[in-house]
C-alpha cells in the first residue's frame, strides 16, 4: 500500500487496541461520569461530536444526486460543503487540484468485460487509479485470467476489500442507458441502442432518404471541451462517442456485448489454441479521411496492417504520448505483427476446436486466402490477397478482444501521426508542442489547423463553443451496408439537460443521447418521440480523495460516509429506473454483496475517527 494511503493494518490495530482499553464518551458526558470512572480507574476519552466538515464535488448536471447525498450525510453527522462545477473540464480541474473530500463520479464499462470495470480505476498506476493496494492488485490480475465461471468468487473478494474493508468508494446506483429520437425524422430501424457500444452514427438514416446529402443530422452533447481526438489520450464522456465514430477498430461489440467482426476493420477473427494468439483478417475497402478547406476528402491512403500494428503498440506503450489515458487497457498486448506465411495459419488450430486458424478466418468469405501480403496497397480481397494481423498477449487473456473494441484501440494513420507528433515525449511542452488530436486544431480561430486522418465513418471538420460539424468519410466501406448514410452530422453543445430535451421536442435536434429517468414521462407524452432504454454498465459512486484530505488518512471517516448512503432513496426518486450497485462491477458480475445504510455504523466510525485525531 502506498505512503499516500496511511490507513493500513497498523492504524486499524492501534485503533482497535485503543477502543478495547477505553470507554468512549462525549465531552458532555465526561463530567457526569467522572465519579464512576474514579471508582473504576477506567480512563475517559472525550470525543468531539460536532459535525464533521466534508466537501462534496460534482457537476451541475448531477445536482439532484449531489443534494440527495448531501442530505444523507447531513443526517448522519456531517457538515457538507457542496462544490458544484458547471462542466466536466471545471470538475476535473478541481479534482486534479485535490479540492474535495468526496467526488460524485461515474464509470461505464463500454467494453462489456469486468476487467475494464476495475483495472483503470483501482489497480496501482492505473490510468485513473486513486489507490495503491497490493491485495487489490493481485485480485484484479487473478480475475483477468479466469473464465466467467471462475472469476465471480475472485471479484466478490475484490469488492469486499475495495468497498467494505477499505471504503475506497461509496456506491450509489446502476443506471439505465437511454436515448430519445424523433420518429418523424429518423427511420426507426436505423436507431440502435447497445448495452456498451456507443451509438453507431453510420447506421442512422432519415425516413426521407432524399435528405441524406442535403440536411445535417442534429445530435447533442453537453461537453464542448474535447479531451483529445487522439483515441489513446482520452477516455471520458466528452470524446468516447466521437472517437468511436472517427476511428475503426479491428473488432466491434454487438448490442448485447458479444465480440464481433461485423462492421469492423476485420472480416473475421480467430483465437489460437492456448488463448494467447489472436488473428484478424483485414478488409481492403477503407481509406483515411482528411479535411481540406473544412470539407472531408479521401486522403487516398488505405487503412492497413502497418496502421494496426502502429496503433495497438502505441496504445499499450505508456510513454508513446504525453498524458496517455488508456495504456492499462492494453498492457496485456505483448506483440502485434503481420503474418505473411499461409502455412503459419494452416499449422495453428483454433482454441477449443480442431479446425485451423486459416479455415476460421476464411469462414463466410467470397474468396479464400491465396496470398498474404505485407504491403497494404497490394491487398485485394476479391483476388484472395489479404493482410492478416497476429496479436500475442503476455498471458492467456481472452478479454483482450473486448479491449480491442474500445475507442482507444481505434486505428490511426501511422504516417500522419508520426508526421504530427515530432516532439520529444519526455520534454513535451504544453505551451508550444501541438500533438495529434489537440482539440485546438479543430476549433475555429487562430489555432485552427485540422490535421486529423480518421479511419472511421466520420471525421470532425471544425467546432466552436456551440457546435461541432462532422462529415462522412468518403472512403469508408463504399457500396457496403456499413457505408454511412447521412453526409453531415452536427453535434450541438447543450449543457443543460432540460434545454436539451426542449431542443428535441422543438425539432432543434433529432436525437438526445442519455435522457434522465426523471424525464421519461415527459418523453412518453410526446407522440413524435421514441424512448429507447436498456440496462447499462454505468455505475455512479462517490470517489474519495486519497491525497491531501483527512479521508485519505482515515478508513473510519470513509466508512462513516459509506454507511450514510441509502441507495433506496435514489431508487425511489428515480421511480425504480435506477438499480442497486456495490461497485463498478455490479452490472457485469453478481457477487451477492450489498451496501445497506446503517446509522449505528456511521456513529461508530465517526467516534473512532474523532478519537484518533
Amino acid at each position: 500500500m502506498s505512503s499516500k494511503l496511511k490507513f493500513a493494518a497498523p492504524l486499524l490495530l492501534s485503533l482497535s487496541l485503543l477502543l478495547s482499553a477505553c470507554t468512549l464518551t462525549t465531552k458532555n458526558d465526561a463530567a457526569s461520569s467522572n465519579a464512576e470512572n474514579k471508582s473504576t480507574n477506567e480512563p475517559v476519552v472525550s470525543v468531539d461530536t460536532t459535525p464533521v466538515d466534508i466537501e462534496l464535488l460534482g457537476m451541475s448536471s448531477s445536482e439532484t444526486d449531489l443534494n440527495i447525498v448531501r442530505d444523507q450525510l447531513s443526517k448522519n453527522g456531517f457538515n457538507v460543503k457542496l462544490n458544484i462545477q458547471p462542466d466536466y473540464g471545471s470538475f476535473k480541474t478541481q479534482q486534479d487540484a485535490g479540492n474535495y473530500d468526496i467526488a460524485l463520479s461515474s464509470w461505464t464499462t463500454v467494453t462489456g468485460n469486468p476487467d475494464y470495470a476495475v483495472r483503470s480505476l483501482f489497480i496501482t498506476g492505473g490510468d485513473y487509479s486513486i489507490l495503491s493496494n497490493p491485495e487489490i492488485d493481485a485480485l484484479i490480475n487473478k480475475a483477468a485470467t479466469q473464465t466467467s465461471d471462475e472469476y465471480q468468487a475472485t471479484y466478490k473478494e475484490f469488492e469486499e476489500k475495495l468497498v467494505f474493508e477499505n471504503a475506497y468508494i461509496a456506491p450509489l446506483f446502476n443506471s439505465l442507458k437511454s436515448q430519445v429520437y424523433n420518429k418523424e425524422v429518423l427511420n426507426q430501424d436505423s436507431v440502435r441502442i447497445s448495452k456498451s457500444r456507443s451509438l453507431p452514427w453510420e447506421e442512422l438514416d432519415y425516413n426521407d432518404t432524399s435528405k441524406r446529402s442535403t440536411e445535417p443530422l442534429l445530435l447533442q452533447s453537453s461537453t464542448p471541451t474535447l479531451t483529445s481526438l487522439d483515441p489513446i489520450k482520452g477516455n471520458d464522456g466528452s470524446i468516447n462517442i466521437i472517437n468511436t465514430n472517427q476511428y475503426v477498430r479491428i473488432v466491434n461489440l454487438t448490442d448485447d456485448d458479444k465480440v464481433t467482426s461485423e462492421g469492423s476493420l476485420s472480416l473475421n477473427h480467430a483465437i489460437g489454441e492456448g488463448n494467447s494468439d489472436y488473428y484478424f483478417i483485414l478488409r481492403d475497402d477503407i481509406t483515411f479521411a482528411k479535411i481540406q478547406d473544412k470539407k472531408a476528402i479521401d486522403s487516398g491512403e488505405r487503412v492497413g496492417g502497418n496502421d494496426v500494428i502502429f496503433s495497438l503498440l502505441r496504445a499499450k506503450d505508456k510513454d508513446s504520448v504525453p498524458d496517455h489515458r488508456t495504456y492499462t487497457l492494453h498492457e496485456h498486448i505483448q506483440n502485434v505483427e503481420l503474418v505473411t506465411d499461409i502455412a503459419a495459419l494452416e499449422g495453428q488450430t483454433v482454441s477449443g476446436g480442431s479446425g485451423t486458424v486459416k479455415s476460421a478466418l476464411e469462414s463466410g468469405l467470397d474468396v479464400g486466402i491465396t496470398q498474404l501480403v505485407a504491403d497494404k496497397n497490394e491487398a485485394n480481397n476479391q483476388e484472395g490477397k489479404y493482410q492478416v494481423i497476429k496479436l500475442t498477449t503476455t498471458e492467456p487473456f481472452p478479454q483482450v478482444l473486448n479491449y480491442l473494441a474500445h475507442q482507444s484501440a481505434g486505428i490511426v494513420s501511422e504516417k500522419q501521426v508520426k508526421a504530427i507528433n515530432t516532439y520529444d515525449v519526455a520534454a513535451f511542452d504544453v505551451n508550444k508542442d501541438i500533438p495529434y488530436g489537440d482539440q485546438n486544431t479543430v476549433t475555429e480561430g487562430n489555432q485552427y489547423n485540422n490535421t486529423l486522418y480518421t479511419s472511421g465513418p466520420y471525421i470532425l471538420a471544425y467546432k466552436n463553443d456551440y457546435e461541432a460539424i462532422f462529415y462522412k468519410n468518403p472512403g469508408y466501406m463504399k457500396g457496403t451496408e456499413h457505408e454511412p448514410r447521412i453526409e453531415t452530422i452536427k453535434v450541438k453543445f447543450i449543457k443543460d439537460a432540460d434545454s436539451a430535451l426542449s431542443a428535441l421536442r422543438s425539432g432543434e435536434i433529432h436525437l438526445y443521447y442519455g435522457v434522465s429517468e426523471t424525464k421519461f414521462d415527459v418523453v412518453k407524452s410526446d407522440s413524435k418521440l421514441i424512448l429507447q432504454t436498456i440496462p447499462s454498465n454505468g455505475v455512479s459512486y462517490l470517489l474519495f480523495n486519497t491525497s491531501n484530505r483527512p479521508v485519505a488518512e482515515s478508513a473510519d471517516l470513509r466508512k462513516a460516509v459509506l454507511y450514510s448512503i441509502n441507495q433506496d432513496e435514489f431508487l425511489a426518486y428515480y421511480g425504480g429506473n435506477k438499480f442497486k450497485a456495490t461497485s463498478t462491477l455490479s452490472p457485469l458480475v453478481q457477487t451477492g454483496l450489498e451496501l445497506v445504510a446503517d446509522a449505528a455504523k456511521v456513529k461508530e466510525h465517526l467516534q473512532a475517527y474523532q478519537a484518533s485525531k
